[in-house]
């Protein structure tokens, strides 16, 4: 089996106080039986699971893990008999068979090489309400080597009680300036590009580092550009058009939204600072500046406002073209 990509605590970047957690339960011999990991996708979660539960497991007995050491090799290999990642064949569901027949049945067995046994459930918001009261059974008098540890992008899923006796650890955003550097530095995307990446993704570095590579947004990005630089000149029935072509791309209007805003903010900033540093797109800053020359203050947060209505509308499903053609009258005459 291929190795997995993964990384120690001083390899991740960001979340230090959640890094340090884990690193403190180690070295004091504190470890809870029960953690829950809550973050959006491309957050980190895995990556920060799997480096805790690979330093629990070295033979070396620090803070990070070695990474050269036979447990470590067989962590890294998918290979430890005593890490278990919990699947589920239903997509959108991890059932009560899962939790008793990967974790009940299988935690009274004693690790085979480590003094830790762990046990990580990826996606446990799918978990069925009968599947966490099965989970709750054994958390409530785990084994003294146990650890699970369940990842999740919504811990508004779970029970109270499996709430009550887990670890609640939640992930923040990167800093956009740390998410850039990194896609500069350590993947050698173009600066421009890094920037707009980062902003993007609001400080998820795993979506930020797919945004890099997607040709998808790259045409989206300019696809969006051609319509905010063109909305005052084109018609409204042009405009429209170009919403559809888009739409029948498969692009999610969500993003689209969100790109708009981000060069709205823009125009809006160097409005107000003149500090070209301070924008996203610097490599527009002309048309910026002229937009903004154009537009008063007022007719600025005028846009920006009718996004976020159109946001609103949009999740409220409402119909797309009402909700984008009202939008793109405001963006024509704010």
């Amino acid at each position: 089996m291929a190795e997995k990509k993964m990384l120690g605590f001083q390899d991740i970047l960001g979340n230090d106080m959640i890094k340090d957690h884990f690193k403190k339960a180690i070295e004091n011999q504190k470890v809870s039986h029960a953690y829950i990991l809550t973050g959006e996708a491309g957050s980190g979660r895995k990556s920060i699971a799997n480096a805790f539960s690979m330093s629990l497991l070295c033979e070396k007995g620090g803070k990070e893990p070695c990474m050269t050491c036979h447990s470590c090799k067989q962590v890294l290999s998918g290979n430890h008999p005593d890490l278990i990642y919990v699947k589920h064949e239903k997509p959108n569901s991890i059932g009560v068979d899962d939790i008793r027949e990967q974790i009940n049945d299988t935690i009274m067995i004693r690790p085979y090489s480590s003094y830790h046994k762990i046990y990580i459930v990826d996606e446990a918001e799918k978990m069925t309400v009968q599947a966490q009261n099965a989970l709750l059974k054994t958390i409530e008098e785990p084994p003294s080597y146990a650890v699970i540890i369940l990842i999740t992008t919504n811990q508004e899923a779970f029970l109270p009680t499996i709430l009550s006796r887990c670890v609640q650890l939640k992930l923040k955003p990167l800093k956009d300036f740390t998410v850039k550097s990194y896609l500069v530095e350590n993947l050698g995307v173009a600066e421009k590009d890094a920037e707009i990446c980062a902003a993007f993704a609001r400080g998820n570095l795993g979506k930020a580092i797919h945004l890099a590579a997607s040709d998808e947004f790259k045409e989206l990005y300019l696809k969006v550009m051609v319509l905010i630089k063109q909305v005052e000149t084109m018609d409204l029935v042009d405009l429209l058009d170009k919403i559809r072509e888009m739409k029948e791309l498969n692009f999610e209007m969500g993003e689209v939204l969100d790109l708009m805003q981000l060069w709205y903010r823009d125009v809006l900033m160097y409005k107000v600072t003149k500090d070209m540093n301070m924008l996203i797109f610097k490599d527009e800053y002309k048309t910026i500046n002229g937009m903004g020359q154009k537009i008063g203050y007022e007719g600025l947060e005028n846009i920006l406002s009718a996004i976020e209505t159109c946001r609103t509308r949009l999740d409220a499903n409402v119909n797309m073209e009402l909700a984008i053609e009202l939008l793109l009258l405001t963006m024509k005459c704010p």
